[in-house]
């Protein structure tokens, strides 16, 4: 199980998974931009934002693919099925703890469930499963990253 596969493993399934999202945007089944989301953290530039939210998108789903690999180490097997299990785990937590909860605590423009809409304009909070950004949000945001898991899994295994 090389460390190699697990990275190509996570590009090409963060690719993946960036586009799946942004083809459900531009399909109208969801409003969720992750990268934008990301990106706006760190500045008010729409432009920038998108940009400096992409290149995070990417270094977060490398740091999430080398998670995996240690995890198919320490359990000593790896394939893409147990990927997408893995991809699975990681898309509801990824929809209730961190989006949820974790993300609108240390964003600067996001609001809260408890931020009173005049005080400030905030970037909506993504709530459960990300549902504040469309009833389709969740099963286009798990699919996407149970491919991201199923890539990374089939990579490292294919990498032996």
């Amino acid at each position: 199980m090389s460390v190699w596969g697990a990275l190509a493993g996570g590009f090409a399934g963060t690719l993946v998974l960036t586009t799946a999202l942004r083809a459900g945007n531009e399909l109208n089944l969801t409003r969720i931009d992750l990268p934008f989301l990301l990106g706006t953290a760190f500045t008010d530039d729409r432009t920038r934002a998108k940009a400096i939210g992409y290149v995070l998108h990417f270094v977060v789903g490398l740091a999430f693919a080398l998670t995996y690999w240690a995890i198919f180490l320490a359990i000593d097997r790896s394939g893409w099925w147990l990927g997408a299990v893995f991809g699975l785990v990681h898309g509801l937590f990824s929809g209730t703890a961190l989006t949820n909860i974790l993300l609108p605590l240390i964003h600067p423009r996001m609001g809260r469930p408890s931020t009173a809409a005049p005080s400030v304009a905030l970037l909506e909070p993504p709530g459960f499963m990300m549902l504040n950004y469309g009833r389709q949000t969740p099963l286009v945001s798990l699919g996407a990253h149970i491919a991201f898991g199923a890539l990374v899994g089939g990579f490292v295994s294919l990498a032996g």
